[in-house]
């Protein structure tokens, strides 16, 4: 007997069960989404007052990125898509430098506001409150740093630069505390607070919060969703118009943490004196990529537009072509120069498109949860003429461990004015390659194991790993290895130099 099968009528059937697969899951988005927002309700039902309205606006926002996290399945790039940005959408630091300035460079200042991501804890450095307030120099925090330097910007050019910080939930109130300490500089400091969004459970896809509470078992249910957020919050404050009828028309955004982010005059000049139908609405500032940067979001051409790559949008197969360094070549620092009325249409059209992390987290009870982020910088694809300018690595020094510490408080870099410059006695530009074991991990820890910070004009390297000390005016050069295995320990005596050494086993100093 011959097996008879009509082609049409199978064919019919599969897309069928497309359509009804699709349908399903269609309908089961909806009542995800329908039972999120009646959470949300009952969640703004339990605030009062003030508070009522800033979550409403908050959620607001929320809704949109869960509606989007629905509607997004796998990477969001197609690999295939990707091209290298076109070579005038990339320009070497030198070129724009080698416009010089202008005479008036108080005209330029005066339609520039710095803008502080300073949302973060200092937690990963063992640190309660915020980062922006551990000491990092001649016991000068981030935030003294900062103010000096715009301070001295607006001294010696008779200028008015503000200094916006966008806080957190988790940063305001300390923050507000330590600005008294500012009210006789010549800086006039804004703050606005980032969105508070409810983290969700990863199995139901409904929120972890009961109500609106901070404390006791809502403690770790609320987080500050990503610098992305910066459109949003920084117009739903008020401050962006205000800023905008002062006459201020572009904001130099970056981390606290990032001590080599001051503002560069060359680059506020290309921004400020280009022609009015080729305003320049985004400026990224990235650098070139080393081994130690392969993680760095990069700008690509993709649809005909300059857009930030992240990690979390690679697919799977193509992570390690991303990483490479050959491929491509720079990174996204997060300085970033932007145009305060592009964000304002940008707001109102609703046209902000910047894609969703998903960032998975365990909280301490063991329960499951998803953040839906955005980043900063990923919104390059929506404003017009962006550009990437290739800086020198110099403006990228964040301090994001104790090892970056040690670099920063170290005889590498002298400090002017709130400015970290290399030292001229330095015979090599870049900065030397520094692992500190766990030991080091936390702040209070790490200064207590260093009675003063070495010398490091002349290291290329330095591996510090177990129960290590270090006594007064140490000297180290070239590659340094120090390792005290489990349950020895190593104090490197006062006036020691070491070069080019590996240093195991145990050495303890007493004192007689």
């Amino acid at each position: 007997k011959l097996l008879y099968i009509d082609i049409n009528s199978l064919s019919k059937g599969l897309q069928s069960n497309t359509n009804r697969m699709a349908q399903f899951q269609e309908v089961m988005r909806q009542q995800l989404e329908s039972s999120m927002y009646a959470e949300l309700e009952k969640l703004v039902s339990t605030a009062k007052g003030a508070e009522a309205e800033v979550s409403k606006k908050d959620f607001e926002g929320f809704r949109k990125l869960f509606h989007r996290f629905l509607q997004v399945k796998g990477p969001s790039v197609e690999w295939s898509k990707i091209n290298r940005p076109p070579e005038d959408s990339i320009q070497p630091y030198d070129k724009i430098k080698a416009k010089g300035l202008p005479d008036n460079i108080a005209d330029s200042l005066n339609k520039l506001v710095v803008v502080k991501l300073n949302g973060g804890l200092g937690t990963s450095m063992g640190c309660k409150g915020p980062k922006s307030l551990i000491s990092v120099r001649n016991e000068n925090t981030f935030l003294d740093l900062t103010v000096q330097q715009i301070e001295h910007l607006n001294k010696t050019y008779n200028a008015d630069v503000p200094l916006v910080l966008m806080n957190s939930f988790n940063t305001d109130e300390d923050t507000k505390k330590i600005l008294q300490k500012y009210r006789h500089h010549r800086v006039k400091i804004h703050t606005f607070n980032q969105s508070r969004y409810p983290r969700i459970n990863k199995e139901s896809l409904l929120p972890v919060a009961k109500d609106m509470a901070m404390t006791g078992e809502n403690a770790d249910v609320w987080y500050p969703p990503g610098h992305g957020d910066i459109y949003a919050s920084f117009y739903n404050s008020g401050l962006l118009e205000q800023l905008i009828a002062e006459g201020k028309e572009y904001i130099f955004v970056s981390n606290i943490d990032n001590l080599g982010a001051t503002v560069d005059l060359y680059i506020l000049n290309h921004l400020v004196s280009q022609p009015n139908g080729k305003r320049c609405e985004f400026i990224m500032e990235v650098t070139d990529k080393t081994r130690a940067d392969v993680k760095g979001g990069t700008l690509i051409q993709y649809d005909g537009k300059l857009r930030l790559l992240e990690i979390a949008q690679v697919p799977k197969a193509h992570v390690d072509e991303f990483k490479s360094v050959t491929k491509f070549k720079i990174f996204n620092t997060n300085n970033l120069w932007i145009s305060l009325s592009a964000i304002k249409r940008l707001q109102e059209q609703n046209a902000m498109d910047m894609e969703i992390i998903a960032n998975p987290k365990t909280l301490d009870g063991g329960l499951n949860v998803i953040q839906l982020e955005t980043a900063v910088g990923a919104a390059i694809k929506c404003f017009e003429n962006a550009l990437g300018i290739n800086v020198p690595r110099s403006r990228f020094l964040p301090v994001k461990t104790t090892s970056d510490l040690l670099l920063v408080m170290s005889n590498l870099y002298s400090l002017e004015a709130g400015c970290l410059t290399m030292s001229e006695r330095r015979e090599f530009p870049s900065t030397p390659h520094v692992k500190l074991g766990s030991s080091f991990t936390k702040v209070q820890e790490y200064l207590t194991r260093f009675e003063s910070i070495p010398d490091m004009l002349e290291l290329d390297h330095l591996t510090v790993s177990g129960d290590v000390t270090f006594g007064k005016h140490v000297s180290l050069k070239g590659t340094v290895i120090i390792i005290a295995n489990h349950g020895d320990r190593i104090d490197i005596p006062a006036g020691s130099m070491l070069e080019n050494k590996i240093v195991s086993g145990n050495l303890r100093i007493l004192d007689h």
